[in-house]
């Protein structure tokens, strides 16, 4: 039940409307959805001054408030941008669609031990391409604005597994963080 009395703690899924803008050129980093969304708090799911700043919220509250790079996605890590042969792109029959593999578009990578990755290309070359993996919001100081649309007790089933049961196992917390940042 949504008790308009209800704060935003552990425990609790929050429905909200939101945008992310780089804090310091205003530039529109994910637009405000159509559609609230749902989050469970307290669980390492979301960045964690992203969580702090919703702490104590009720529904119907307003939100603003800035995140540095350091508390979000880190710096750029200049090691998550390399070059790769053109050949990766290469279709069944060889061929390379040039329409497809332009400076701008994203392709969803897998690496050597099966760890899937978003990498970006920034510089086409005659023969390669400059990838970056990086997060998108890497090195940005980001400004989450939004609104609380409602809050509610999470139910046991929607908690995850690795804390419902007890079993606080810090592999899995830290697996499922990375799966939600992506």
């Amino acid at each position: 039940m949504n008790d308009g009395a209800m704060k935003i703690e552990k425990n609790t899924i929050v429905t909200l409307y939101y945008k992310v803008q780089n804090a310091r050129t205003g530039a529109m980093l994910q637009q405000l959805k159509e559609q609230p969304e749902d989050f469970l708090i307290g669980y390492d799911l979301l960045l964690d001054a992203f969580e702090t700043g919703l702490l104590g919220l009720k529904a119907s509250d307003t939100f603003s408030f800035e995140v540095k790079s350091e508390q979000a996605y880190g710096p750029v890590d200049p090691h998550a941008i390399f070059d790769m042969p053109l050949s990766t792109f290469e279709e069944e029959d060889g061929s390379i669609d040039e329409e497809v593999v332009q400076v701008g578009h994203v392709f969803p990578m897998e690496d050597k031990i099966g760890n899937k990755h978003l990498g970006k290309i920034i510089r086409k070359m005659k023969n390669r391409v400059t990838m970056d993996f990086n997060h998108p919001m890497a090195g940005k100081d980001l400004l989450f604005e939004g609104s609380i649309v409602g809050i509610r007790a999470a139910e046991d089933t929607e908690l995850p597994h690795n804390y419902s049961c007890g079993c606080n196992n810090e592999n899995k917390k830290r697996e499922d963080k990375s799966i939600f940042e992506l």
